[in-house]
């Protein structure tokens, strides 16, 4: 039985229109596929339930906002909606008092920090730095994650310093999706000199692509592969635009056959590293069918796996686990997943 007929016999995917030659490209880019565990990870970055994985606890892994639900840039795919969810730490003060309290009365394996940008990109940590020092002083095992914004040589080495693990960011590829999308002056050339001076550091760094970031179109995704392929990233975490927080009428839903391409190329180009799919994609059958296509094409983790994703792995014979983290960390508290019977070969 093909991957095609393997994918097709899961439950979850019985109505799903599945590109078949896409499909077929993937059973013969992924022939060592079998084996390769892939990793399941459920922050609590958001409400998750799913049939086949439990959700962690509200306190496992928090993503905190430094500016609370504030942006100054309000890009037109997000309009600062994403910081919603997040646990306001307007302070140094509120952020440490908060973390320590996580620490004492829950299982806390580390944090996300975020928060909203300026007019040029950049979100201000400094003040930050040394609450993040004591943290990290009191409580080494903690696992600290930051999304970067833009920044320089400078301020990727105090974050280094400050302790911070992982550090995040965007990378886009096309100018117009700069200026159109973003709202921003700074160049294509700005986001990879960030993303050198990131790697210059100590962190591990796990840059992001947003596949349909302009306005539900492929545009800049093959250059910012190129961007992520040429510097010593950790990871490159993979995700896709969600046009229900746009401004209605502005954004299409790319297809999931047409990110299953993007998965593809992603996999072909970062082989020696992690490609990861993040939290954000579009629900539904198109959630299921992305999910099914980073399977086939060995991306080593997916976010909040849809319904199926846990059967697909199974019938393609890769092995899971599960993380109660951000995608881009491992804390090392990895729980094996049992799956249903596998879809016979």
């Amino acid at each position: 039985m093909g991957w095609l007929e393997r994918i097709a016999a899961v439950e979850e995917l019985e109505d799903a229109a599945l590109d078949a030659v896409l499909v077929r490209e993937l059973e013969s880019a992924g022939g060592a596929l079998a084996g390769r565990e892939i990793r399941f990870s459920t922050p609590s970055f958001k409400a998750y339930s799913s049939c086949d994985l439990n959700g962690c606890g509200a306190n496992a892994f928090p993503a905190f906002s430094v500016t609370a639900g504030a942006c100054a840039l309000q890009c037109d795919h997000c309009r600062a909606k994403v910081l919603e969810p997040m646990i306001p730490a307007t302070s140094p003060e509120m952020l440490e008092r908060k973390v320590r309290a996580m620490v004492e009365d829950h299982n806390l394996g580390g944090f996300l920090l975020s928060g909203g940008s300026n007019a040029r990109n950049e979100i201000r940590y400094e003040r930050y730095f040394p609450a993040i020092e004591r943290l990290k002083r009191d409580h080494p095992a903690l696992k600290v994650a930051i999304h970067s914004a833009l920044l320089d040589g400078t301020r990727a080495g105090a974050m280094a310093s400050a302790g911070v693990d992982t550090a995040m960011m965007d990378v886009i590829g096309a100018q117009a999706t700069v200026r159109d999308v973003y709202h921003l002056e700074r160049s294509v050339d700005d986001f990879e000199a960030t993303l050198a001076a990131l790697c210059a550091t100590s962190m591990e760094v796990v840059p992001h692509i947003v596949i349909g970031l302009h306005y539900g179109k492929i545009l800049g995704e093959p250059a910012a592969l190129d961007i992520v392929a040429r510097h010593p990233v950790h990871s490159l975490v993979l995700v896709v635009v969600m046009p229900f927080y746009a401004k209605p009428g502005t954004f299409e839903t790319p297809s999931p056959h047409d990110v299953g391409r993007i998965f593809l190329e992603a996999r072909r180009r970062i082989a020696d590293r992690e490609v990861l799919l993040g939290c954000a994609r579009p629900p539904g059958m198109h959630r299921r069918v992305t999910d099914a296509y980073a399977v086939a094409a060995g991306l080593d983790g997916i976010a909040f796996p849809a319904d199926g994703t846990l059967a697909v792995a199974s019938a393609l014979g890769r092995p899971a686990v599960q993380e109660h983290a951000c995608c881009s960390v491992k804390t090392g508290r990895t729980i094996p997943i049992h799956p249903r019977a596998a879809v016979p070969s």
